[in-house]
């Protein structure tokens, strides 16, 4: 760094402008140099002297009165400048630094992070502050739980702290009029000991990297033009960058900004695992095996305390990495979920409540993990369809859409007889998710939401089993086209939410039986209520005259099975969509752990080829042949029974035949002894 004294002489600074009145070409002499020690600044006030005018039409100017004195410490707007050098951290002994490394443990365990006082957090000692509370967070986490309202206060503090370091710091204590130019006064001792970032470092990005090198001008009326000179002389930049005081703060440098994100994320990642759910080891365990078609709902239901759907919920939206990417507040989501799941057992239902949405979940992640699904999807799509599937039967009602019309209840007067339970999924979840402290979209852009919304309400009205035969239509006769883009997102994604829901015959028989049993204890019921309210029995609703295994087996031959048969062409055409054109190397292509996250692109291991592995065939075929069989026990049972209705009828015949055959002998006697007794009485 150039060092300068009294009576140097420096190049002409560029043109003056001619409102100032100046002329080109002279040199200005440095008059007179005074520093100024102010709190933790050091004030260098520079007197600038230029020459005296040279004559104008041969007649001398008057010299330029002397520059009159300096108040309060800063000299008059005639030719000066004020030049304010902000202390050295690093001079004082790298303060933060040396308590944040020598702050041992009992120093961070007497920290209150709660209600010790916090300086203003554009003071220096703001910086140690923070750095202590961030290290007693650390060590709270690693010992235990930390409360979320502290957790949330002092990471505020942080982010604000980090928020106030500016590139520029004269904006703080310069007045609105005051304008700032960066110049560096770092001693060339300094200097020396500054490691070099490579032979094609720029200087000028070495003035800006580091802090203790940024110094303060005020220019107090100096022209732009001395301004640039002495920024160009006694610095190493080539121009000036000024911020002006409205413009918004920046770090001080890029590498700044993206340690201070590294931090923060970390930070974010560790309170989300720290304050939300706390899952049981079996729990943990149990979850490991999501990606299985045959999952077992009902061990999770029993490991997690009747909780499945908020441990699943979490559990996936976690692995997609939607949590973070759309920065759900972790106690915001854990309401929402555990008001969901409240909603599901609202009516305890045998068969749709929170054990069944959790099925339907893990149904539809293994769709989106297992066959390439997800990689047609963009995240907005993947977090639509988890939540399609998480409230697609919120608050149910035991009984059917039928039900409701037959009897007039106001929800089907609400929304006049069409799809009326699945309007009402889709009303009261979205009115959950209306209240603040549901509210784990609140960080969605407009644009994402309108997107989200109408996707979740086109799925979730798919449902409908009235609509099933014209969805089952469209979807082969858009698969018969050969273009490609005519394949419809949403209409993909409600038939493979559609599939998901009825898809309990394509799970193993122990589960599929047990669904079964559970589902026709729920019609039985509506059939109690129909029988109550003088209503015709709705099918399969009657007690006494169901037919169990002839009723799967119909609902396998014509709802179930052709249903998936069309699901899988539908995932076979996704997957060549969205298969990468060359197949990437094991060493290239990423892998997702059983139990980590879901990484994208990836070729699920549920693809063969080009086609998608059906583990639903199987299990169908299984277990309608368990149906059949059976179907000709019951049917044998059913004959057997009326065999022996019929011989008991029989009996009961003949016994009522005997009697009459009695009855008709008494009469005839009683009839022949009144004769007689006639007889005798004539002859008498």
């Amino acid at each position: 760094m150039q060092q300068v004294e009294e009576g140097d002489v420096f190049p002409p600074p560029p043109p003056f402008s001619p409102r100032r009145g100046r002329q080109d070409g002279k040199d200005l002499r440095l008059a007179n140099i005074k520093a100024i020690r102010t709190g933790d600044h050091t004030r260098i006030i520079i007197k600038v002297a230029s020459p005296p005018e040279k004559k104008k039409d041969g007649q001398d100017e008057a010299a330029p009165p002397p520059p009159p004195t300096s108040k309060n410490g800063q000299l008059s707007k005639q030719g000066s400048l004020t030049i304010l050098r902000r202390t050295n951290s690093r001079s004082h002994g790298g303060r933060s630094t040396r308590l944040s490394s020598e702050a041992d443990n009992d120093t961070l365990d007497a920290i209150d992070l709660l209600h010790d006082a916090l300086p203003a957090v554009d003071t220096p000692e703001s910086c140690e502050k923070a750095a202590l509370r961030l290290r007693s967070l650390l060590r709270h986490l690693q010992e235990g739980e930390v409360a979320a309202a502290v957790l949330q206060q002092n990471l505020q503090y942080a982010a604000d702290v980090l928020d106030s370091i500016y590139v520029d710091e004269a904006n703080r204590c310069a007045t609105p009029q005051d304008r700032a130019i960066t110049i560096s006064l770092e001693p060339s001792a300094r200097k020396a000991r500054r490691p070099a970032t490579g032979a094609g470092a720029s200087p000028r990005r070495q003035v800006g990297e580091e802090e203790d090198e940024l110094s303060e001008v005020e220019p107090d009326a100096v022209p732009q033009e001395v301004r640039e000179w002495l920024a160009s002389t006694f610095t190493r930049q080539l121009s000036t960058a000024r911020r002006r005081n409205d413009e918004k703060p920046r770090f001080r440098s890029v590498a700044n900004a993206i340690r201070a994100g590294i931090f923060v994320e970390r930070i974010y990642r560790r309170l989300s695992s720290a304050t939300f759910l706390q899952l049981p080891p079996e729990v943990t365990k149990i979850l490991k095996r999501v990606d299985d078609w045959r999952f077992d709902v009902w061990k999770l239901q029993e490991a997690s305390n009747n909780t499945p759907l908020r441990c699943l919920a979490y559990e996936l939206l976690n692995r997609y990495g939607l949590l973070h990417k759309f920065k759900m507040p972790p106690a915001t989501l854990e309401t929402f979920l555990t008001q969901v799941e409240t909603g599901y057992c609202k009516y305890k239902n045998p068969y749709h409540n929170n054990v069944h949405a959790a099925d339907v979940l893990q149904t539809m992640h293994y769709m989106l993990s297992q066959t390439g699904l997800m990689n047609w999807l963009n995240d907005v799509e993947i977090l639509a369809t988890l939540m399609a599937a998480l409230i697609h039967d919120y608050e149910h009602t035991g009984t059917t859409n039928n039900f409701h019309v037959m009897s007039g209840s106001e929800t089907a007067i609400l929304y006049n007889d069409r799809a009326v339970l699945e309007n009402h999924h889709i009303c009261a979840a979205f009115r959950l998710l209306r209240a603040e402290e549901h509210n784990v979209l609140v960080n969605l852009s407009r644009e994402e939401f309108r997107e989200f919304r109408s996707l979740v309400i086109e799925m979730v009205l798919a449902t409908d089993m009235s609509s099933h035969f014209q969805q089952i239509k469209a979807m082969k006769t858009m698969l018969s086209l050969q273009d490609s883009s005519s394949l419809d997102k949403s209409k993909a994604l409600s038939l493979v939410l559609h599939c998901c829901d009825i898809s309990h015959p394509s799970k193993s028989w122990e589960l599929h039986e047990r669904w079964t049993t559970q589902l026709l204890e729920e019609f039985f019921r509506q059939g109690d209520k129909e029988r109550e309210l003088g209503l015709p029995y709705s099918p399969l609703c009657d007690r006494n005259n169901t037919l169990v295994a002839e009723s799967q087996i119909g609902f396998i031959d014509f709802i179930v099975d052709p249903s998936l048969g069309v699901c899988g062409d539908l995932l076979d055409k996704v997957a060549s969509l969205s298969a990468p054109q060359a197949t990437p190397t094991i060493s290239e292509e990423p892998h997702n752990e059983p139990g980590g996250p879901i990484k994208r692109p990836v070729r699920p291991g549920g693809i063969v080829g080009t086609e998608v592995r059906r583990p639903w065939q199987d299990c169908l075929s299984a277990n309608k042949s368990r149906w059949k069989e059976r179907a000709m026990k019951d049917a044998e049972l059913r004959a057997e029974m009326a065999l022996r209705n019929e011989k008991v009828n029989g009996n009961s015949a003949e016994d009522e035949s005997d009697d009459v055959i009695k009855e008709e002998d008494e009469k005839e006697r009683e009839a022949e002894a009144s004769g007689q007794a006639c007889n005798e009485e004539s002859a008498e």
